[in-house]
């Protein structure tokens, strides 16, 4: 039988397009922001590695200085305290835990802050890049996934490979406001924890899963604050041990 030669063309256009389609791009590595680079930190310091309680202060520095902003306020970490950063070698000899996937712990350590997120459209005097949650915005913490420590939108990422997120619209006020602190993400390793984020606490005596809350309205400040050009940096470690390395590693000094 003679083949159409227009069917013909058009099945060869099919076929090119369905191959294309299945070819996946590889996105870019991230690059890791440089504390070095850092203008501005947020250090919170607790009386120890189980501790859930913790004291934060804000510094900006202009050359080699660190100078401190406002005053100390309370914050509260992981329920379980606070877990090592294993990437941060400088911690090594610390007594202190490694911080795991699902631990309670936050993790200690010196950590990018990169975008802000809330439930509301932007406040539009934030100068964080913005990520409105909506109800399919989700954190990937399964570990198999490709997607694992990522903010993504189930129903643009293509690619749904995971089975356990953690669905932030649904997350009650303590989701109104957040910044993702980029543990973990350059790249993400498989069971070093997830989804850590600056956000509302609860109250003032109740641990999170992992990460660093407080007041909503000291959030607020903090958030205007932050200026992604001055490489904002999270510092949190136990008060003994930042004492220790806070000449070695150039980090802020504490009144």
């Amino acid at each position: 039988m003679t083949q159409n030669p227009i069917f013909a063309a058009l099945a060869i256009v099919l076929l090119f397009a369905g191959a294309s389609a299945q070819v996946k791009t590889i996105p870019p590595k991230p690059i890791e922001p440089k504390f070095a680079d850092a203008r501005q930190a947020i250090v919170v310091t607790t009386q120890g590695w189980n501790t859930l309680k913790g004291q934060a202060r804000l510094f900006e520095r202009k050359g080699s200085k660190w100078k401190q902003v406002g005053d100390p306020f309370l914050v509260v970490v992981g329920h379980n305290g606070l877990g090592i950063d294993s990437s941060e070698s400088w911690l090594e000899g610390s007594a202190g835990p490694t911080k795991a996937e699902g631990d309670g712990r936050a993790p200690a350590g010196i950590i990018p802050l990169t975008f802000a997120f809330g439930k509301a459209k932007n406040p539009g005097d934030l100068d964080l890049p913005y990520t409105r949650l909506e109800e399919f915005t989700e954190c990937v913490d399964d570990v198999t996934s490709n997607h694992y420590n990522t903010v993504v939108d189930r129903m643009k990422v293509g690619n749904f490979d995971w089975k356990s997120s953690e669905k932030m619209f649904e997350v009650k006020d303590q989701y109104d406001l957040g910044v993702f602190v980029a543990y973990n993400s350059y790249p993400p390793v498989r069971g070093r924890g997830s989804c850590i984020f600056l956000h509302i606490w609860k109250d003032a005596e109740s641990g999170t899963a992992g990460c660093t809350a407080m007041a909503r309205e000291i959030l607020e400040k903090v958030l205007r604050w932050l200026d992604p050009k001055k490489n904002p940096h999270l510092i949190q470690i136990p008060e003994e041990t930042y004492q220790t390395y806070q000449k070695v590693w150039s980090l802020p000094g504490l009144k």
